[in-house]
């Protein structure tokens, strides 16, 4: 690259040098004529530019004065080089500066009208733009103060409207930047990095005097566009809000006004422009700050929660600027300006929050200084009193606001709201003594947070008892089905997280016993209120501990907070507002339509003026009964005679579930203090977690999660261990009294479900009380106590783990081991031999010989001799096989229950309590011979849910008791159920999808997943594996459904491991895949009716069974180093 050549310095070389080009442009303005002298203009340095700045301008200015039309191109790159002579000099003429920019001006505006700009290219209009900037920056001295002179006024109208014309009408972004940027530097308030000339006051005055008149133009369009399209872009909004704000503090300076020669009358040789003078008086100041108010509160309500955090960086700009210089005369625009501020306190970007937190600080400071002096020309009220007014005010319309606008409107009010409450910091306590400030804050908060208890959903959802165990994973997976709460007037979880987070301030710097026993009234006073107070009492004891509470210097005291909550104060509010919540009339709330047939069920044990309840009365005692008949002369919450709506039940619902969340802040608030309050409060924890409502049981269970860690305890299991002892003391006594508490079941259900072996010993006596009351009033309280019972079963399944899925294993292991095996056809054929001549009676004797030497050793028989003859002692059963025999027994009577729930529910515990006894065979087979004949009734004449579980039973008894079923099940259930499977198999391969929905469908489902495990365990006779093979091979069709079709495939799999045969025959029958030619020409050909079949809808599982199954035994046969070996001809 060739090295850089040296500027011009000489003026009478660089003159020479760039006459010929200035003389050829005016003779010829053409674009390479001007581009040839601004190349050549480069080649001057800045010194000797300046001398020939009048030389060098005259051809340029001459090409634009040329009068009739001018190319577009030439315009553009006479601007250019003006441009470019402007920035590297000074105009010192006001001649110069006067003429050059009516000429600009006029390269831009229409010819017909003035104030508008003309047609023009983009390229042309930019290049203009920026020749008027540099124009305004080379401006010398004092030269430029005389355009702010009043017999200006007509020709900076026309610049100002020009310019205004184009930010607002253009749709280029560069050229609305360019003109606003333009604006400002006209009006002397440019922030460029380059040197600007630096007014006095009374030249600012001068400035402010005339640009008064443009103040409307300039407010209005300028507000246009920073409330217009959103699409213009970020850069030409925060650009507008620049000059919106300079221009406004400009015009209205507070020191500016009051100088007396402000307001001096202009000469009376203005004429006519004198008209457009305008007087700043005090009744022009006024009228023009409402005007601008109303303007302020849109342009605050378009950015102050605009998407990107440089328009909301500039409006705390603003907003700084105007409480700045202009406090006085904006006086109706202080409110709207500190609510902006307010608002952007608690903004998600940390620059536009640290900016907004030093201009608080400054405002306040002001005004502290202010009211130290006694200056009464400012606010009469210090700051503090404006922001306690103002947040008395904003809680008098956050209603309405929250109805009537969008989310983002309502984030920014509520952010506003808690700004002013972070700025008031230790201050709030002494707004909140106002009677009127907590009642309009505290009605606001209950407006806003009404919940919409509308939604069916809520209603319906069901949990199960014991149907989530106690794992590490259960609790994040309980709080991630929570259900999110749904209100009224907003749908934003942000919303929420801002409400929640005003209350915990409140909590913070207010007082603790104002705000809990106001709200506590709330709770108390209104139905309607009782879910919002208790959402606000929750955050208000959290945001007292400062748990979850941003207060990062925010406050304008300096003080982080006005009085430290001591633990004593946090318990004693906390014992209060707990207390509330689990009193009987705000705890025992109906969460279910009486109309179902189970609620019926269960209110039988509370609805009759006559109740029984269980006695620790002695057994031996004839004159005490273990059942005491109670007058109900006290109605329970729970009990009421009419249909609750849904809304009434969806509001108990939340109810529970917000006092729930309270119990568990509660805990986390005190921490390891909180394990007093244990005794009063986990009792009715765990009475929620056995709530058939799915919410309630979620949310009680998450509660329970929160109390375990904030106690220190580990898990569920070890929470509910260390508090077993008077929770189950607890749980004794209210069985006593049934009537009053009829969720005791339920509690120990709970409890069982989340403890282990170690709590045993503990519920046995209760356990017996349960069966007691199960004999003497079955037909009111089964319902009641199967859950506790199935509860019981299921964890002492969990607690002493059976072997009784070790069918399955063992059929796994003999699959898998039976295909390692090679079958050899040699061995095949000797034993075949061997077991023929038996048969017919040869080689009897030595086999005889065998067994005697296989007899048993004398000492073996003297040890068997002396246990016949020793004392028969049946040793006793360990607690957990002895309960589970008791609950069997119950079990067996409830079979034949009429309701068909407390059946459905029997037959699930059955099945617990076989997998349990399974360990000990002697007790299980009596047991089970016992069960037999009523869970035959349920298999065979019964609802098909009950069929369906009764079969699930069947399959668990097939598995552990074996052999000792297998006549029973031969004889009374597969003939039954191989009919029912024949009789359906048409109807399922004929159904469309629907079909897959049907309880049919279910049924016949389950009994073919369950049949093939059942044939193999119980080691069925040939005719019944033969009807159970005919039964499912209808099933193997591609017809029917996919699940029917792998259950049969499944059912096929358990059957070949018992006869692999007949089942290598029977599927080649239904279809041969290859065919079997003889190893030597003296066997006969093997022929089987599946050969040659071409394929149909049964060819796919066959083969998947043939090629798994039997696929070693396939690839031996074709093997011809078999040829020699004898082959089996299974033609005979």
């Amino acid at each position: 690259m060739p090295p850089t050549m040296a500027q011009i310095s000489d003026p009478k070389i660089a003159f020479a040098y760039l006459r010929p080009a200035c003389v050829l442009l005016t003779r010829e303005p053409t674009v390479t004529n001007v581009d040839t002298l601004s190349s050549q203009l480069k080649e001057v340095n800045d010194a000797t530019l300046q001398q020939l700045q009048d030389y060098v301008l005259f051809p340029l200015r001459f090409v634009l004065k040329v009068p009739g039309p001018k190319k577009d191109k030439l315009v553009q790159a006479v601007a250019e080089a003006i441009s470019y002579v402007l920035e590297n000099t000074c105009v010192q003429s006001w001649e110069t500066l006067h003429d050059l920019l009516s000429e600009l001006c006029l390269c831009l505006c229409s010819p017909t009208d003035l104030g508008k700009p003309a047609d023009t290219s983009e390229e042309l209009q930019s290049a203009v733009l920026r020749c008027l900037t540099a124009l305004l920056h080379a401006a010398y001295g004092d030269i430029v103060f005389k355009l702010f002179e009043p017999i200006m006024l007509p020709g900076l109208g026309a610049t100002v409207s020009l310019l205004l014309a184009l930010a607002e009408k253009t749709k280029s972004r560069d050229i609305q930047v360019s003109a606003l940027k333009c604006l400002q530097a006209l009006t002397l308030q440019c922030d460029c990095d380059q040197d600007h000339v630096v007014p006095t006051s009374e030249e600012r005055c001068l400035v402010g005097s005339i640009v008064a008149s443009f103040l409307p133009g300039i407010t209005v369009t300028v507000a246009r566009i920073i409330t217009g399209d959103l699409r213009q872009g970020h850069g030409v909004t925060v650009r507008a809000i620049k000059v919106w704000s300079r221009t406004v503090g400009l015009v209205l300076d507070d020191a500016q006004l009051q100088d007396a020669e402000s307001n001096k009358t202009p000469s009376t040789e203005l004429g006519r422009i004198g008209q457009l003078v305008v007087h700043r008086t005090k009744d022009w100041v006024k009228n023009t700050a409402v005007k601008l108010c109303v303007l302020l509160k849109k342009i605050i309500a378009c950015t102050s929660a605009h998407q990107h955090w440089r328009v909301r960086l500039e409006m705390v700009e603003l907003d700084d600027h105007l409480l700045d210089r202009c406090s006085q005369s904006l006086k109706q625009c202080v409110g709207p300006l500190l609510e902006a501020l307010v608002g952007a306190v608690n903004d998600e970007e940390p620059r536009v929050r640290e900016r907004c937190e030093v201009t608080l600080r400054a405002v306040s400071q002001r005004n502290q200084s202010c009211s130290s002096r006694g200056d009464k020309s400012s606010t009469a009220q210090t700051f503090t009193d404006v922001l306690s007014e103002n947040l008395h005010s904003l809680a008098t319309s956050l209603p309405r606001l929250m109805r009537t606008s969008d989310d983002q409107k309502k984030l920014f009010v509520l952010n506003v709201f808690l700004g002013y409450i972070k700025l008031l910091g230790p201050l709030v306590s002494v707004v909140l003594n106002s009677a009127a400030h907590l009642e309009r804050i505290s009605k606001a908060l209950m407006q806003v947070l009404d919940l919409d208890v509308m939604d069916v959903r809520i209603v319906e959802e069901r949990s199960y008892a014991a149907t989530i165990e106690t794992t590490p994973g259960s609790a994040d997976s309980c709080f991630a089905r929570t259900q999110r709460k749904h209100f009224l007037y907003f749908t934003d979880e942000k919303i929420f997280s801002v409400l929640m987070e005003i209350c915990r301030t409140l909590g913070y710097y207010g007082n603790l016993y104002l705000l809990t026993d106001h709200f506590l009234d709330l709770y108390q006073q209104s139905s309607s209120y009782r879910k919002q107070a208790a959402m606000v009492l929750n955050e208000i004891v959290r945001g007292a501990a400062a748990i979850d509470v941003v207060t990062e210097g925010q406050s304008l005291t300096g003080q982080v907070r006005g009085h430290s909550v001591n633990q004593e104060d946090l318990t004693a509010a906390v014992a209060s507002v707990m207390e509330e919540y689990i009193s009987l009339k705000n705890w025992h709330l109906i969460t279910v339509s009486e109309e179902t047939e189970r609620d019926r069920q269960d209110q039988q044990l509370l609805s009759p003026s006559r109740l029984l309840s269980i006695s620790n009365s002695d057994f031996s005692n004839s004159d005490s009964n273990c059942l005491q008949v109670i007058s109900s002369k006290i109605n329970s919450p729970c009990t009421s005679t009419s249909t609750s709506t849904i809304h009434q039940l969806n509001s108990n619902i939340w109810q529970l579930c917000i006092q729930l969340e309270g119990i568990a802040c509660f805990a986390q608030t005190l921490g390891r203090d909180f394990r007093p309050l244990l005794m009063t409060s986990l009792y009715p924890v765990l009475e929620k977690a056995g709530e058939e409502t799915l919410l309630v049981s979620q949310a009680a269970l998450g509660s329970m999660w929160d109390l375990s860690r904030a106690c220190g305890y580990s898990s569920l299991k070890e929470l509910i261990n260390e508090n077993s002892d008077y929770l189950l003391n607890d749980i004794s006594l209210n069985l006593q009294r049934l009537s009053q508490h009829p969720q005791a079941p339920r509690v120990l259900t709970v409890m069982l479900t989340h403890s282990d072996c170690s709590l045993l010993p503990l519920v046995g006596d209760i356990v017996q009380d349960v069966l007691m009351a199960l004999d003497l009033s079955y037909d009111h309280t089964a319902a009641l106590f199967c859950s506790v019972l199935h509860a019981l079963m299921k964890a002492l399944a969990r607690w002493f783990p059976s072997s009784c899925g070790r069918t399955t294993e063992s059929a796994q292991s003999k699959k898998s081991s039976g295909h390692e095996e090679v079958f050899d056809i040699r061995q095949f054929i000797l034993d075949y031999s061997k077991q023929k001549e038996l048969a017919e009676g040869i080689g009897i004797e030595e086999d005889a010989s065998v067994e005697d030497l296989e007899a048993p050793a004398p000492t073996e028989c003297e040890e068997d001799a002396e246990d016949i003859y020793g004392p028969d002692v049946k040793p006793e059963l360990p607690p957990h096989l002895s309960i589970t025999k008791d609950v069997m027994e119950r079990c067996i009577h409830l079979l034949s229950d009429p309701s068909l729930r407390v059946r459905l529910k029997v037959l699930d515990v059955l099945e617990l309590c076989v997998c349990v006894l399974s360990e000990k065979e002697n007790e299980l087979l009596p047991m089970a011979h016992r069960c037999w004949p009523p869970l035959l009734q349920r298999l065979t004449a019964d609802d098909p849910l009950a069929v369906l579980r009764a079969f699930r039973v069947l399959c668990t008894l097939g598995d552990t008791c074996g052999d000792f079923l297998r006549r029973r099940v031969s004889k009374e259930v597969l003939p039954k159920l191989s009919s029912s499977l024949t009789r359906q198999a048409p109807i399922s391969a004929k159904a469309g999808p629907v079909y897959t929905h049907t309880l049919a469908y279910k049924l016949q489902l389950a009994v073919l997943q369950g049949l093939g495990s059942l044939c193999q365990r119980l080691d069925l006779g040939e005719a019944d594996l033969d009807a159970v093979r005919e039964a499912c091979l209808p099933y193997l069709s591609s017809r029917q459904p996919i699940r029917v079709q792998e259950a049969s495939v499944s059912v096929f799999r358990h059957l070949i491991q018992v006869d692999p045969d007949a089942l290598w025959f029977t599927l080649n029958e239904l279809h041969c895949p290859t065919s079997y030619v003889p190893p030597h020409p003296d066997l006969q050909p093997v022929q089987l009716s599946g050969m040659g079949r071409p394929r149909d809808e049964y060819s796919d599982n066959v083969l998947k069974l043939l090629q798994e199954e039997f696929g070693s035994v396939a690839e031996a046969v074709d093997q011809p180093g078999l040829a020699n070996e004898p082959v089996i001809d299974v033609t005979d």
